[in-house]
């Protein structure tokens, strides 16, 4: 018996995200090796371009030195608070989430962070992504669903919970972080 194998050639978006929450969008050609997956014909991945400064400055420090200080992406911690609080540091939710990173009063206290204060508000944040990102073996959107629905109900449904709140939450955040690395060529 013979057979013949051929890689075949597609265009496709491919999302590449690491452990800490890195993305690379690759956009147009890639090849289809036959295993399921569509892979860049690109050698290495376009470098990220600089970061939108849309955030305030003392804001944009503190979710920068935070990522830093729990080995997260700049990116993905911005992007997290961009779609919890708009980078507001006085934002409360129905809920009673409080600040940047939108900190329910009892997970601030389990962090040990007053959450009306923007420092320990986004630090508390950031360490909280952290363990998430731990306890999902460093699946992003795992992560990004129990920021959001919480570990119960993202353990409960195996991943990202039918919550059309939910799912917005992680296609948003995931969208504007591959746009803050990769911005998509203008038609």
């Amino acid at each position: 018996m013979t057979a013949a194998l051929f890689a075949g050639q597609a265009s496709a978006q491919v999302l590449e995200i690491d452990d800490q929450g890195v993305v690379r969008r690759h956009d147009g050609p890639a090849q289809f090796l036959g295993d399921g997956v569509l892979r860049p014909l690109t050698a290495t991945p376009t470098p990220p371009p600089g970061r939108p400064r849309t955030a305030t400055a003392p804001i944009r420090r503190l979710l920068e030195s935070s990522a830093q200080r729990s080995s997260l992406s700049p990116d993905l911690l911005t992007a997290v608070a961009r779609r919890e609080s708009g980078l507001n540091p006085k934002a409360r939710s129905t809920k009673g989430a409080v600040g940047v990173m939108q900190l329910m009063p009892g997970t601030a206290r389990d962090l040990s962070v007053d959450p009306t204060d923007p420092a320990a508000n986004i630090d508390g944040g950031a360490r909280y992504l952290k363990a998430l990102l731990a306890r999902y073996d460093g699946d992003v959107v795992k992560a990004l669903a129990a920021y959001n629905a919480g570990m119960g109900a993202v353990d409960r449904h195996g991943g990202t919970p039918p919550f059309r709140e939910t799912q917005a939450y992680v296609a948003a955040i995931l969208e504007q972080m591959a746009e803050a690395v990769a911005p998509r060529a203008k038609p």
